[in-house]
């Protein structure tokens, strides 16, 4: 699964091989990969393992080897390897005659074999050697058959489904190990779905195809990527950057399938965890964003297929955040700032918000019993409405709003224009109750409240607007690399009162969008900034290659 396994550190695999492997026989050839990035063209594998097995995914033998990149490791947070654990390890070249009696007649199997197998393709490359077009089986794209009902598809998820849960420390051949369990799971013949036929075939296919025993005599050279033993070169020590609570929260339970569900092709589902895997740290790198743009082309997806993956990520971003039914303003920040980075238009968040809002209150007005003949409080409540709690506190506060939230009418902490009514017992008279006279809102007794509850109605029809027009897809936008800093004698305070009247989407607290201080400086400066169009921030397009 090489980069996108981001959640696990990887240990140091005991030396192999082990069990020696008829060639002749029907097998499956099991491959992981750690690599220095998501480009095959521009990053290099440094670890690869296989796991050899029968027809049926019954281990036979096992082989792993560290690779040295000949340049830098890349993120060694994420995949455990740093340059002194490869400095002494063999470089490519010098393993693809090892590596060739592992895969020759077998069937090739990776979970997200794409990657993995472009990864291989592009070191044969490199090393002047022809790698041929084995067989292959995909445990991610299998999974779809084996695991529909999957939220998420990563090697953890689809091992857990089946009964073997990933635990401690892997490395590359702890997460082939993982796939052939996998494997063998989806090729039980008695047990879950039955095999696919077009898999069963695959170890007797394989043994027809045949590998080179030696070089074409075509060696690259890759003399742009510095190596490590180059005084120039110093590994990045730096720790990964924390994302935001939002952000992780969305990111770590979002559904594939809502994605699918909202216009993500199912040939991206790949993709969309690859994206998902290059999110966990709040950001985009411009080394990811370069990846990503290069995986969706090994994987063959076009520039549409890439907007609508990038635009069912956010919309399935935002169904999640819609899971307790009120969207905080950290979410929606977060949901805005994501959707700028993958340059897709902001403008689809509020209106898959809206349209998730309105399916929710819909669901939940159905069966609501009209008001009694002898109704006298007035305007009754309504599902989606909100309403602001003041004192209280002996008339079980707690319980009142938890009943309110679980019918649907929504519990906020401030007053404004669009709250149904302050509920308040009268015994506080603070900054809630002033801004509730200013405004002239209602206010209710807790008894009141109570039966407004006991009769709540349908929510009152939801206007939602269509979508905005897909855009050209483009590659994500990386991270800005350069902090701007204020002047002295300005507060964040001062940048976000600025930002409001400027038509920028901007929190009450947190952190501040850099492109925000970018262009609140530039105006202090009397620079020209870049229009704004109620977005994030500037929204700089680059068409994908």
């Amino acid at each position: 699964m090489g980069f996108m396994d981001r959640f696990r550190k990887h240990e140091t695999p005991p030396e192999q091989p082990q069990l020696p492997v008829r060639l002749d026989q029907p097998r499956f050839a099991v491959i992981d990969i750690e690599t220095t990035g998501l480009s095959p063209q521009l990053d290099r594998i440094v670890e690869i393992a296989v796991v050899t097995t029968d027809p049926w995914g019954r281990v036979l033998g096992e082989w792993s080897t560290r690779i040295n990149p000949e340049g830098p490791v890349g993120a060694t947070h994420i995949h455990g390897i740093s340059a002194a654990d490869v400095a002494g390890a063999p470089v490519f070249r010098d393993v693809i005659a090892a590596l060739t009696q592992q895969l020759a007649g077998a069937a090739l199997v990776a979970h997200n074999a794409e990657f993995d197998l472009a990864f291989v393709r592009e070191e044969f490359r490199r090393a002047g050697w022809d790698m041929p077009a084995a067989p292959s089986l995909c445990t991610l794209r299998a999974s779809d058959y084996h695991l529909p009902n999957l939220d998420r598809r990563r090697l953890a998820d689809c091992c857990w489904a089946v009964g073997t849960p990933l635990t401690g420390a892997h490395s590359a051949l702890g997460d082939a190990r993982a796939t052939a369990v996998l494997l063998a799971a989806f090729m039980h013949p008695h047990i879950g779905a039955t095999p696919l036929a077009e898999h069963l075939a695959l170890p007797e296919q394989a043994i027809r195809v045949r590998w080179p025993a030696e070089p074409n005599g075509a060696v690259l050279r890759d003399v742009a990527m510095p190596r490590t033993d180059n005084p120039a070169y110093t590994p990045s020590t730096a720790p990964a950057s924390t994302a935001p609570e939002a952000l992780v929260s969305m990111v770590d339970h979002f559904s594939l399938l809502d994605a699918v569900a909202m216009g993500a092709p199912e040939s991206g589902i790949a993709y969309l965890e690859t994206l998902a895997e290059a999110l966990e740290d709040g950001e985009i790198s411009d080394e990811e964003a370069a990846g990503l743009v290069a995986f969706a082309l090994t994987m063959g997806l076009t520039a549409e297929d890439v907007t609508a993956a990038n635009e069912g990520f956010v919309q399935a971003l935002a169904i999640e955040a819609l899971d307790d039914g009120k969207v905080s303003r950290a979410e929606k920040a977060e949901l805005l700032r994501v959707a700028d980075l993958l340059n897709i238009n902001p403008k689809v968040v509020p209106t898959v918000l809206d349209k998730a809002e309105a399916a929710r209150e819909q669901r939940m007005s159905a069966g609501l019993a009209p008001l009694p003949d002898d109704w006298s409080l007035g305007e009754p409540l309504r599902v989606g409405d909100k309403v602001v709690f003041t004192g209280c506190a002996a008339f079980d506060r707690p319980g009142m709003e938890q009943r309110a939230e679980s019918l649907g009418v929504l519990v906020i902490g401030s007053m404004s224009p669009k709250v149904a009514l302050l509920v308040s017992d009268g015994t506080m008279d603070g900054g809630k109750a002033g801004r509730a006279r200013e405004l002239g809102a209602r206010v209710v007794h807790p008894d009141d409240f109570r039966l407004l509850l006991d009769h709540l109605q349908p929510a009152r029809p939801r206007e939602v607007k269509a979508p905005p027009k897909p855009q050209k897809a483009a590659p994500p936008k990386a991270a800005t690399s350069a902090p701007v800093d204020l002047p002295e004698d300005v507060t964040p305070a001062d940048v976000r009162e600025w930002g409001r009247q400027n038509g920028w989407e901007v929190g009450v607290r947190g952190r501040l969008n850099q492109e925000l201080l970018a262009a609140f400086v530039a105006a202090s400066d009397n620079v020209p900034a870049e229009p704004h169009d109620g977005a994030p921030g500037p929204r700089d397009r680059a068409q994908t290659p």
